[in-house]
């Protein structure tokens, strides 16, 4: 409880990330296709003289992408087994406090939902989704492979 998190819009849903995994949001302007790459890795970016791999929570989601962008990509910066991603999100809301711990989710959601859901969390504006990092990097491929 009075976990600080990081609030995001992803596919017009108001989910939320463990602010502590974290580092930085940031607005990105270019990327680098990787070629062969898995479909939810968008690209590669620099960021204070670091490179970035940028992924698209809606690809990693298995959802369907906007009809258009303005260029400019809203993202939360984490790192992962030492390594630093961007995860592309709609739009950076707030930081809210939890005013209980993660529950379980009771409701049935689609296949991308389910894999990067941790439970459940109240915040002083209500219950929302508490999204895994890691799950959300790894990507549906990954999680294809290991069942």
């Amino acid at each position: 409880m009075n976990e600080l998190l990081l609030v995001v819009r992803i596919a017009g849903q108001r989910v939320a990330l463990p602010a502590a995994r974290i580092e930085s949001v940031v607005e990105l302007d270019t990327l680098i296709p990787v070629p062969r790459a898995a479909d939810h890795v968008a690209g590669l970016s620099a960021l204070r003289s670091r490179v970035l791999t940028v992924i698209c929570c809606r690809r990693s989601l298995g959802l369907s992408m906007p009809e258009r962008t303005d260029g400019i990509l809203e993202a939360a910066v984490t790192e992962v087994d030492g390594h630093h991603y961007a995860l592309i999100v709609d739009g950076v809301e707030d930081v809210l406090t939890a005013t209980s711990d993660s529950a379980p989710v009771r409701a049935a959601m689609s296949e991308g939902w389910e894999r990067v859901s941790s439970g459940m969390i109240e915040t002083e504006e209500g219950a929302m989704l508490l999204l895994d990092v890691e799950s959300l990097v790894t990507g549906p491929d990954f999680a294809r492979q290991a069942a």
